[in-house]
């Protein structure tokens, strides 16, 4: 199975849920390492400044080939994918991608941190689970 796993740079998880995924003998792409020799796309690569940009300056930033690099890679794992983790704590772009899922009718589970606010909406997934050994449960166990 192809999974896509979405959470935030900033979450000291995400490297932990992909490599259980790919113990478990599936093909996980992580968004930190997207291609051989890559660390991902960092806004960095354009303006160490970037922070303090005007809407109209990130609006350009994002036609820049690096940006247009970076989303390409996302979104085609993520076209390609058949299944999404989403991984909280995480950030908009990791919700944009999940609701992307959600509408491509692709199977998606949502690990809360334990600091997660409740949200409605994430009924949308067909699994909410507070500890990542669930996700053996859901994608299988590791394989030898």
């Amino acid at each position: 199975m192809k999974i896509y796993v979405a959470s935030s740079w900033r979450n000291s998880l995400h490297p932990a849920i992909v490599h259980l995924l790919q113990r478990c003998g599936h093909t996980v792409y992580d968004y930190r390492h997207p291609e051989p020799g890559s660390n991902g796309f960092a806004w960095e690569s354009i303006d160490r400044k970037w922070k303090e940009w005007s809407d109209e300056e990130y609006l350009k930033a994002l036609d820049s080939p690096p940006a247009i690099h970076g989303f390409d890679l996302d979104m085609t794992a993520l076209r390609a994918c058949d299944a999404l983790v989403l991984v909280m704590p995480s950030g908009n772009s990791a919700h944009l991608e999940t609701g992307f899922a959600v509408g491509q009718g692709k199977k998606v589970v949502i690990l809360l941190d334990g600091e997660t606010r409740p949200d409605l909406m994430y009924k949308m997934a067909q699994h909410i689970i507070t500890r990542p050994d669930q996700l053996f449960d859901i994608f299988g166990e590791p394989v030898n």
